[in-house]
């Protein structure tokens, strides 16, 4: 019999899969679900943060803007998981099929999530995009793999 970690861990896994699965569906109302009402989200966009649910989705809306065909993959997942928080940290690359025909196989991203236990459910309260910086000229690497 699973203890409760394996439990939270797998539902916790579940929300990310989730995310991966409306994104590739575009699907925005999908994605609402594995995300608190007030996620704080430091993404790859400006500003400095995006408070709040329809912030987030606005992010996600913009991807759908620029895409035809949406590719997600999060690779490496690596949890902490207590009774009612949990973080973990992954790559993720966003890719697809541009909607002017270019195929993209877009960069990959270093995500670390911050997740609470809110009526039961696991979601995500934090999460953080980046790419690595090259000191000497101040801007992202893009071109690295995992």
């Amino acid at each position: 019999m699973p203890t409760q970690r394996e439990v939270d861990e797998a539902a916790i896994r579940r929300q990310v899969d989730k995310i991966v699965e409306a994104l590739r569906a575009k699907d925005l109302e999908g994605l609402k679900q594995p995300y608190a009402k007030d996620v704080v989200s430091f993404d790859v966009e400006p500003p400095l943060q995006h408070v709040g649910i329809e912030a987030k989705l606005k992010n996600w809306a913009n991807v759908f803007l620029f895409f035809e065909s949406v590719t997600y993959e999060v690779r490496d997942l690596t949890l902490a998981v207590g009774d009612e928080v949990a973080f973990g940290h992954a790559f993720a690359r966003l890719s697809g099929t541009l909607k002017n025909g270019t195929a993209t196989s877009g960069m990959w991203v270093r995500v670390t999530y911050g997740f609470q236990k809110i009526d039961g459910d696991w979601v995500i309260a934090h999460d953080q995009v980046s790419v690595p910086i090259d000191v000497v000229s101040g801007k992202g690497v893009v071109d690295l793999e995992p």
